[in-house]
């Protein structure tokens, strides 16, 4: 965007270029406000059902206006990003039901990022990697350079794009800091991304004052497989079969209710809820009628003929398994099974219900995921405004902006839904680019004059 306005463009990227583009390589698609059918997209998704969707996982922790203009900016990029060479798909098979509110990129985020970065460069903006920016140099809220080990870079605009701190182990620790089991969860947590998300300058614009939003210890905080790697795990680290069973934690015992919600809108809500468990650990409990309904993960579940050999074999009591297990089954009331709505299963006289899809775990063979907190990225950030500026004692810097997940807690104080990371990113990231490209014009302008 800010080359397109006419200026001159450095990207300053800290990885090298095979692990460019921080966590969008991870990505799949962008939620999209649209008011009929669009190529990929059916029906109808409208910006006040967006809107609700949207307020309903945060809580209300969520700046409405900044809010709306994201899903507004939603219904008109994905042309502008075609014209980059992004290519968009229907929804595959198990894909969270998402044919309707979402459009996924072709290839991927990997995909994605490639054809950014080729359009790009045939615009000429120039790239160099291996490049770690470790401080802004800001004056009175002036962006002035950027300073790369002794090498200082001076610009007449910046936008900092700079991920969140989630890959900043001792950040993360202290940021979730002890519980009352005298364990520090964050010890057991895995990074979905990227592992160049160290908080860096994050921390540098915090420690000149910059205004921030958002709890750091809120963050798009997955359940996933506990065999994921550290980081760059990704997508397909994600076990989806939560809403067909139940969750148990270290004791055998259920934690939550399984059938809250459609799994868009509440996959999120698992990493934290594992988090809080002893051990930070959880296990998915599923049988034979559960398979072909969900996306099959990397790694293939732990498998058993009878109900206590699949306790012992994920180190679960098989006697307190076979109680929880006993008591769930004889609490499910089955009418019509449809997972793609919000079906009239469910228990009665259990605690937790499960107020949705529950059937008996009966059929075997019987399937069982270890799963652990798995960290997409943090909601702390700095705060901006709708021309994405970075604020100084709530006033806007006139040649700093920001971007993506550095400034996403505006929007999302807590909790997701599908796609609305790229919805943000999207919208914020054009916003920052152009009102970037004005900056530094106008700032040539004036030297000229």
């Amino acid at each position: 965007m800010a080359r397109e306005a006419g200026a001159s463009v450095l990207l300053l990227e800290s990885a090298p270029r095979e692990w460019r583009g921080g966590n969008s390589m991870h990505v799949r698609n962008l939620r999209c406000m649209h008011e009929a059918p669009q190529d990929v997209l059916v029906d109808a998704y409208p910006e006040e059902e967006f809107w609700q969707d949207l307020r309903k996982v945060t809580g209300g922790a969520t700046d409405e206006k900044l809010a709306r203009l994201v899903i507004r900016a939603s219904s008109t990029c994905r042309d502008w990003m075609r014209r980059h060479g992004v290519h968009f798909q229907p929804s595959l098979g198990g894909t969270l039901h998402l044919s309707r509110t979402n459009a996924f990129f072709m290839g991927g985020g990997k995909a994605l990022v490639n054809a950014y970065y080729r359009s790009a460069q045939d615009l000429g903006v120039k790239v160099r990697y291996n490049a770690p920016v470790d401080d802004i140099e800001v004056q009175q809220g002036h962006f002035m350079a950027a300073h790369i080990g002794g090498e200082r870079i001076e610009a007449r605009a910046c936008v900092l794009a700079a991920g969140g701190f989630e890959s900043n182990r001792e950040w993360m620790r202290e940021a979730w800091g002890q519980n009352e089991r005298g364990e520090w969860p964050a010890d057991n947590f895995l990074i979905r991304g990227t592992r160049f998300n160290q908080g860096v300058l994050l921390k540098a614009m915090m420690g000149q004052g910059a205004d921030t939003i958002g709890d750091p210890s809120q963050s798009h905080c997955v359940a996933i497989d506990a065999r994921a790697p550290l980081y760059d795990g990704g997508i397909c680290t994600r076990v989806d079969a939560v809403s067909l069973g139940v969750m148990l934690n270290r004791q055998a015992r259920r934690f939550y209710d399984e059938g809250e919600d459609f799994w868009p809108k509440r996959y999120a809500i698992w990493g934290r809820l594992v988090a809080q468990q002893p051990g930070q650990i959880g296990y998915c409990i599923i049988d034979s009628k559960a398979i072909g309904r969900f996306m099959p993960p990397v790694f293939p579940g732990v498998k058993a003929q009878t109900l206590p050999d699949l306790a012992r074999q994920l180190g679960l009591d098989p006697s307190a398994f076979g109680q929880t297990l006993e008591d769930f089954n004889g609490a499910c009331r089955v009418g019509t099974f449809d997972h793609t709505v919000l079906d009239d299963c469910h228990t009665e006289g259990l605690a937790p219900a499960k107020t949705h899809w529950a059937r008996p775990i009966d059929t075997p063979p019987y399937y069982g995921y270890a799963l652990r907190p798995g960290i997409t990225f943090t909601y702390l950030g700095l705060k901006t405004n709708e021309h994405a500026a970075v604020h100084f004692a709530g006033r806007p810097s006139d040649n700093l902006f920001v971007a993506g997940e550095m400034m996403a807690g505006n929007v999302l104080g807590q909790g997701y839904t599908a796609g609305v990371g790229m919805s943000i990113g999207t919208a914020f990231g054009r916003i920052a680019g152009g009102q970037a490209a004005r900056a530094a014009l106008e700032g040539a302008a004036h030297e000229t004059a």
